[in-house]
């Protein structure tokens, strides 16, 4: 706590990362979004759980939640949407009765099969004034960043 002559600190939220990050996290998912949104009728959590469903399937609501740190409610939402849609089904687990199977529908793979394309055009636009080694290096700092997330806390109870 500082002194009462001493004037408070300052955060310069320019210089933050936290905030820089996530400022620039939410306006790169907010203009994508205005694609899959005009052209393919897809909320910014729809396309979350398709796009997972693409890279690894079948999967549970659960574990959406998990790589895509949305809340349940949120996934739970998209993933009626999307069945209502036939872009997935789901599927109870042959064992447990209570695990459902969420996997892509012929529908869903023809949808992505179009939307993905646009996306990855969409990220060249982003990155073009970045040198293919600065985007490599991006990618390498970004783990970094990461990876200090996963270890404990440098910072002690004594603040």
């Amino acid at each position: 706590m500082p002194l009462p002559d001493q004037p408070s600190p300052m955060l310069d939220l320019k210089a933050f990362l936290p905030y820089r990050l996530s400022n620039l996290a939410e306006r790169i998912s907010q203009a994508l979004s205005t694609i899959y949104a005009q052209q393919y009728d897809l909320t910014i959590a729809q396309w979350r759980v398709l796009a997972w469903l693409q890279q690894a399937q079948p999967l549970t609501a659960k574990r959406i939640c998990q790589l895509t740190d949305m809340d349940k409610a949120r996934v739970s939402r998209a993933v009626a949407q999307l069945v209502e849609r036939r872009l997935i089904q789901r599927q109870r687990d042959a064992v447990d009765q209570r695990t459902l199977w969420l996997t892509l529908t012929v529908e869903g793979s023809d949808l992505l099969a179009s939307a993905i394309p646009r996306a990855l055009a969409w990220e060249s636009e982003l990155i073009a004034n970045l040198s293919p080694a600065e985007y490599r290096e991006l990618f390498r700092l970004l783990a970094k960043v990461e990876a200090g997330l996963t270890q404990d806390s440098p910072i002690d109870g004594d603040i």
